[in-house]
């Protein structure tokens, strides 16, 4: 394997964060992001909004089951336990870090306005979260005989293996009665040292990511890329609009259908959308724990470039086993090296595909009761199309799309495309 390049942008970064850690009062709170912390902070400073990437949980609970004080406590408990859902990310000259914080429960009541359902109004506060405060977050709405509980984290502190772990660790929290004292200060002080490793091992893994052979190949892979076309002029209505469909499953459940094949239907159904004018551009969140790395709660995932070209799925399936390869690129430093090898690509997305095993994540029990989960799809979308796909006793696909720049008659047209493709791979 070539060394890693001096030149890479995570190496630049490291002796960014070096020089602002040396300068820091308080150097031991001080940690640096990984590869996606770093795109999160950038693209949230770049946002007119200053929006968050957001990862929303909705559960429907019967109407006062819940004990508020027990429950506040049980996510104070987790913040406590999990350095990342304590940290405060900061910009220090241009150079993104995460500080770590006092640990602290955050939940609150919504009350919906004239005219407004439980979950207009848990959106309206996502909507509105401020960069003042922790990175869990819970909300309570009433919604007629039920309540529904919003459990929403920063996206730069959580990706799908840390959804196990939250909604595993607040439901014993709440069950034993726990809250941020019941967490030593040596128990602390091990979890911080362990987040500290993981941290640094995967950049260092990222670091290693970087080498020329890794960006020659991403150069290549991705030289077919273009710009997308500028989008119409916003119509009236509502700014996303949404489809749902639950795809019932053979025997032996949903390992019959592997990634694959879910990428091969977004690929068709972004294809419907675009005629072959061009190749588009998929993104996918992939990645896990370094090797070695202790299996502690954060965001240690990566955003990989899929173009979206046509391909048989044979050929697409052996090229997407070549990318996990070189998985551990940067996002960012994948967008430079499909630049530098000529392509007129900026890193924007055609459309984003999310994949989540719920068999990780089992229902969430709080006391006596456990929640349903529901969904609401009304949250800014990262990307003109988002497909969400959740399997648990079922598949239930989900697709999201900017009405501003798809019309819905093609975007229901790809949904059928996407399904229909999805349906043949389970048959």
């Amino acid at each position: 394997m070539q060394s890693p390049s001096s030149h890479s942008i995570t190496a630049s970064y490291l002796a960014g964060y070096r020089r602002i850690a040396e300068q820091a009062a308080d150097p031991g709170q001080l940690l640096p992001v990984t590869g996606a912390q770093r795109r999160f902070l950038l693209a949230r400073r770049l946002d007119p909004g200053q929006r968050p990437a957001l990862v929303p949980l909705f559960f429907a609970f019967p109407r006062g089951a819940l004990d508020l004080a027990r429950l506040r406590a049980a996510a104070g408990h987790l913040a406590a336990l999990h350095p990342a859902l304590r940290t405060v990310p900061e910009v220090p000259r241009g150079v993104p870090v995460q500080r770590i914080g006092t640990a602290g429960g955050w939940l609150r009541r919504v009350t919906a306005g004239p005219g407004e359902r439980a979950g207009q109004a848990l959106l309206r506060e996502l909507d509105a979260w401020s960069a003042e405060g922790p990175p869990l977050r819970l909300w309570l709405a009433a919604d007629g005989e039920r309540e529904v509980l919003a459990l929403v984290l920063d996206h730069g502190s959580c990706d799908e293996h840390s959804l196990g772990l939250v909604t595993d660790g607040l439901a014993a929290a709440y069950a034993n009665g726990l809250g941020p004292a019941e967490v030593p200060s040596w128990r602390a002080e091990q979890e911080l040292a362990a987040y500290r490793e993981a941290v640094h091992l995967q950049l260092t893994a990222e670091q290693r990511a970087s080498a020329p052979g890794f960006l020659a190949y991403w150069g290549k892979r991705l030289s077919v890329l273009a710009p997308p076309p500028p989008p119409p002029p916003s119509g009236s209505g509502q700014d996303t609009g949404s489809f749902r469909h639950r795809l019932p499953l053979p025997p032996g459940g949903a390992r019959t259908v592997a990634f694959p094949a879910l990428l091969d239907a977004c690929t068709r159904a972004v294809r419907r959308l675009h005629g072959g004018r061009r190749v588009p551009a998929l993104g996918y969140p992939w990645g896990g724990r370094p090797a070695g790395a202790p299996p502690v709660l954060g965001c240690f995932l990566n955003t990989v470039v899929h173009p979206a070209g046509d391909e048989g799925p044979e050929e697409r399936t052996a090229a997407w086993w070549d990318d996990l390869d070189h998985a551990d690129t940067p996002f960012d430093q994948v967008v430079h090296a499909a630049r530098c090898a000529g392509a007129p690509w900026s890193g924007g997305l055609d459309g984003l595909l999310t994949f989540e095993d719920l068999h990780r994540r089992p229902p969430l029990r709080l006391g006596e009761a456990v929640g349903e989960e529901i969904f609401f799809d009304a949250r800014p979308l990262p990307a003109p199309l988002a497909v969400s796909v959740s399997y648990g006793t079922d598949l239930l696909v989900r697709m999201a799309w900017r009405r501003t720049v798809l019309p819905a008659g093609p975007a229901e047209e790809a949904f059928t495309t996407l399904i229909d493709a999805l349906a043949a791979s389970v048959s």
